[in-house]
Formats: C-alpha cells, sequence, structure tokens
C-alpha cells in the first residue's frame, strides 16, 4: 500500500471513529477501585470514550492482536473484519470487536507483521501516542529513539527500536506532530517506511 493510500485510510478511520465517538455521547467516568473520581482528575488516558480494550500498543502487540498471529486463526475466531490484498503476498485488514475502528492490521505470509493506529489511545508502553509533538518523542526516549527520514528525503518519522521490532510515529497530512503510530517488524514497519511499499 503507497504512503497516499495509508494515508486516506488513516484519514477514513479517524473520521469513522470520530463520528461514532460524537454518536455515542460522552461517557460516564468510572471511579477508581476504592472511591469516587474527583471531577478534575483527568490523567492522559481519561479521555477515552466508546472503548474499553487495553490502552497499550506496544511491539508485542495489542489484545489478541500479537505480532506473528496467524490471520487464518484471526479469522476463524471472528477477530478480523475486513481484508484488502496488497502486492507481495501482504494483506491489510481491519478487526472487530472494541479495537474496530482504532487498530489497522498488515500480515506477510499469513502472520502479523504490522499494527497501527491513527487514534489516541492507544499509547507506547512509555506514554507516546498520535497527537505528540516529534520534541515530545524525544522527551519521552530520550537515547532510546531518533528522528529519520525516507530514503527519497520527503518524510520525517520517530522511530523507537526494540529487538528486532520498532515503534514508529509517521506525519500526519494536514498538521504538525504524530498522525500515525505502528508497532512490528523492523524488516517490515521500518522498511516500507525508508524504501515505501515495494509494488
Amino acid at each position: 500500500m503507497n504512503r497516499p493510500s495509508i494515508l486516506r485510510t488513516t484519514a477514513a478511520l479517524a473520521l469513522s471513529t470520530l463520528v461514532a465517538v460524537i454518536a455515542a455521547g460522552p461517557a460516564p467516568a468510572a471511579p477508581p477501585a476504592g472511591g469516587a473520581a474527583p471531577g478534575s482528575a483527568r490523567g492522559p488516558l481519561a479521555a477515552t470514550v466508546g472503548h474499553d480494550h487495553p490502552q497499550v500498543l506496544s511491539v508485542g502487540g495489542a489484545g489478541v492482536y500479537r505480532i506473528g498471529a496467524s490471520l487464518a486463526a484471526l479469522t476463524a475466531a471472528g477477530r478480523i473484519d475486513w481484508t484488502a490484498p496488497g502486492c507481495d503476498g501482504v494483506v491489510h485488514t481491519g478487526v472487530t470487536g472494541s479495537w474496530a475502528g482504532v487498530l489497522l492490521l498488515a500480515f506477510r505470509a499469513g502472520r502479523l507483521v504490522e499494527i497501527g493506529t491513527a487514534t489516541a489511545p492507544p499509547q507506547s508502553p512509555a506514554g507516546a501516542r498520535v497527537g505528540m509533538s516529534f520534541a515530545e518523542l524525544e522527551a519521552i526516549y530520550g537515547p532510546r529513539g531518533s528522528l529519520i527520514r525516507n530514503d527519497a528525503g520527503d518524510a520525517e518519522a520517530y522511530l523507537v527500536r526494540v529487538g528486532s521490532r520498532v515503534e514508529l510515529f509517521t506525519g500526519h497530512p494536514i498538521r504538525p506532530g504524530v498522525g500515525y503510530f505502528q508497532v512490528g517488524l523492523a524488516s517490515f514497519v521500518e522498511r516500507n517506511f525508508r524504501q515505501g511499499s515495494a509494488c
């Protein structure tokens, strides 16, 4: 999938999520265990509306969507909503359940190699998320991450390596800062950013 297609898919996903949130209205705040939450107690995850999924997207995955998981097994379990075959054996999918409208998946040779989102939450284990500036990411990650450019020199992203996997935060098409957060195998996620898709 080329970069403009990813941006269009990301924008459509973000818009459908926003429409669903607006239609649902505000969700009541749940008090923490042991007492009521004060009206002003709002942490970075307090803005979650309409989703009861875990709040963290890590290089291991999110919920049942684990890097390396089988597309066939996730489909059989009813966890895949739609599929869009790409080139070079890559299949892009949407998900069902509480992650619907939040996560986009990519499978290569039938195995999950990338998970991405254009929404916040989820956030990385370190607390980074869509909507932050690259300077905020640098403050969170320090020497563990770095600002990189693609091979064409026309896009930049913030990259965090974790073994053979990466967290990648790419720019937003119309405003400064992070518009898309993805995790997965460096050989797929980082390569696609640096070199573009294979076709």
